[in-house]
């Protein structure tokens, strides 16, 4: 049966349409003028409106300023919605936010330069940036969206940076059917070069300042692939419950339940990263 959307054209900053469900908090008052809801079968998705549109114009189409088209990643987000939902055994609805630009989503996100990020999770609702995410091909679109959902509802508090977006690729990858050397071909290169990363990346991995893209990618696959090897290892619900453990007591108590600590996994770690990519 075709997914149906329900559309509706707003002021951004007053109350929704009569007899229209009130939007989450997160989509309301983003910015002067008017914005387009799509309201897929679980998720919101909020975009600017056109400059064309108005009050008096149809909605039907749910165009945005953007290039992404809104009833599309509606679309998407209900997908990814039911990928993030099965891994964490939960329901899932995302709110998802389309500005106009990177420096709007910047804006909104209260964050510093994201150079190269197609999307980021900031708070309860996952923020596009659409100059980067209208480039990505369809599986492109699968991963990055499961990838933010996944921040926004399974929480980061208290986690390492390898540990919360090494699960977010793993639950984006899950069902992408890549195999492992296109998904980590950046990391894959240095390996067949006989460099193995020595550690788990920390926070200066991930700087999202455009100074070293392929650091960048190499971080996001080195933790994908530590969460990939503990779900080999242990099996995913034991990878889900590891994860929830550590938001609680910390990643080094939530490891000992495992018998391992940061530096076993580390040195087991490695020898998976050979033995997927070699």
């Amino acid at each position: 049966m075709p997914l149906l959307f329900a559309l509706a054209l707003v002021p951004a900053a007053s109350a929704p349409i009569a007899d229209a469900p009130a939007l989450p908090a997160g989509a309301r008052g983003l910015w002067p003028g008017e914005s387009v809801t799509v309201r897929g079968t679980r998720s919101v998705v909020v975009g600017r409106a056109a400059p064309s549109a108005s009050a008096a114009a149809p909605a039907s189409s749910a165009e945005s300023a953007s290039s992404v088209s809104l009833v599309e990643l509606a679309r998407l987000a209900d997908t990814a919605a039911l990928r993030v939902g099965a891994v964490l055994g939960e329901p899932v609805r995302p709110l998802v936010i389309v500005p106009a630009s990177a420096a709007e989503a910047a804006r909104l996100a209260g964050t510093g330069p994201i150079d190269g990020l197609a999307a980021l999770a900031d708070g309860d609702r996952v923020l596009v940036v659409p100059e980067v995410f209208a480039r990505l091909n369809p599986t492109g679109r699968d991963v990055v969206l499961a990838h933010e959902l996944t921040h926004v509802a399974a929480g980061t508090d208290r986690l390492p940076v390898w540990l919360y977006e090494g699960f977010a690729d793993y639950v984006g990858y899950r069902d992408s059917g890549l195999p492992v050397r296109t998904a980590a071909a950046e990391l894959a290169g240095e390996v067949r070069a006989g460099r193995l990363p020595g550690e788990l990346p920390g926070p200066a991995a991930f700087a999202a300042d455009g100074s070293d893209p392929a650091r960048l990618a190499r971080a996001y696959q080195e933790s994908w692939l530590a969460c990939r090897f503990l779900a080999d290892r242990f099996g995913e619900e034991t990878l889900v419950r590891l994860y929830r453990e550590a938001r609680v007591a910390g990643a080094d108590r939530a490891l000992a339940g495992l018998g391992l600590s940061t530096a076993t996994l580390t040195d087991r770690w490695r020898a998976y990263v050979r033995e997927q990519l070699a």
